[in-house]
């Protein structure tokens, strides 16, 4: 972690490529060497189960948190979710950070036999699951017991408002999409520049004055000295309505050289108070020389 200004900077890396134990190991151990702060699993089908997945790169690195990005709740019983959480942080040495979302992949509910509920009662299981990992942890009889006290910090990823409000209330780290209001199941779009910032503030207000670390999830990265033709090359492979200036705008999309990427991510912060920005793993190469530079800063 390292301090650019009012708040550090924290950078993640979200695993989502399946692969073998010995591709596993070797990935995490990457993610540590080129100096990330955090590593994330998903929670989707098709790829490796993030519990064992984060004892295992728990085994094989020394200082990289570990995260849920994020947990796909109404999937889980918010009992059983509390021992497999503090069994978790217990095998990482207390390095587990706790990423619980609604979930909002209508495919897969269907795929796991489970019906898709509306967006309300996802939020309402979100939300129980959070009050029950709470009331257990708080209770010193509780076992298995997590390595943090009062259980591993909590982060709550979505863009909705009861949702954001939610993790206003209750998460250490917020997690927003960046992503546009859909129809409820379909796919996400980028939200422009100016709708990342009402999301914001609309958090900064219910917070008032509670301190919390904003996150972000950049969907693009490119390294490049024709940002201009990149992000040309990026908007004709979207299907959002955003203009090409609006592109340009986005925090989800961070193009351009290593310094003016450095630049923005700057400028980010001081716009909308991202201190937090996750990469996907195919980008965890990409972004590397921006790390790298804003630690020597």
């Amino acid at each position: 972690m390292v301090s650019t200004g009012d708040r550090p900077f924290r950078f993640g890396v979200n695993m989502v490529l399946p692969g073998s134990r010995d591709e596993w190991i070797a990935k995490c151990r990457r993610v540590e060497e080129l100096g990330y702060d955090v590593l994330s699993v998903a929670d989707h089908l098709g790829i490796a189960p993030p519990f064992p997945a984060l004892v295992l790169a728990g085994a094989v690195t020394e200082r990289v948190r570990l995260n849920t990005f994020v947990l796909n709740a109404p999937f889980y019983n918010p009992a059983l979710l509390a021992r497999d959480v503090a069994g978790t942080d217990q095998f990482v040495s207390g390095r587990l950070e706790l990423g619980l979302g609604a979930g909002y992949v209508k495919e897969e509910f269907e795929t796991a036999g489970m019906p898709f509920p509306g967006a309300g009662a996802r939020v309402d299981h979100l939300e129980l699951a959070i009050k029950e990992l709470q009331r257990l942890y708080a209770d010193p009889e509780y076992a298995p017991q997590p390595a943090q006290s009062g259980g591993p910090p909590l982060m709550i990823g979505g863009r909705g408002d009861r949702l954001l409000s939610l993790a206003a209330e209750h998460a250490a780290t917020i997690a927003f999409s960046g992503t546009a209001k859909v129809r409820d199941g379909a796919p996400p779009m980028l939200a422009t520049a100016d709708a990342v910032e009402e999301r914001t503030r609309f958090v900064t207000e219910r917070l008032a004055g509670r301190a919390a670390e904003f996150n972000l999830l950049a969907q693009f990265v490119r390294i490049t000295d024709d940002r201009e033709g990149a992000l040309r090359e990026i908007h004709a492979r979207l299907s959002d309505t955003l203009t090409l200036e609006e592109l340009a705008e986005v925090p989800t999309a961070l193009v351009g050289t290593v310094e003016q990427i450095a630049d923005q991510l700057v400028a980010h912060r001081a716009r909308f108070g991202f201190s937090y920005f996750t990469v996907l793993e195919p980008n965890l190469e990409v972004l590397a020389p921006v790390v790298d530079l804003l630690c020597r800063r």
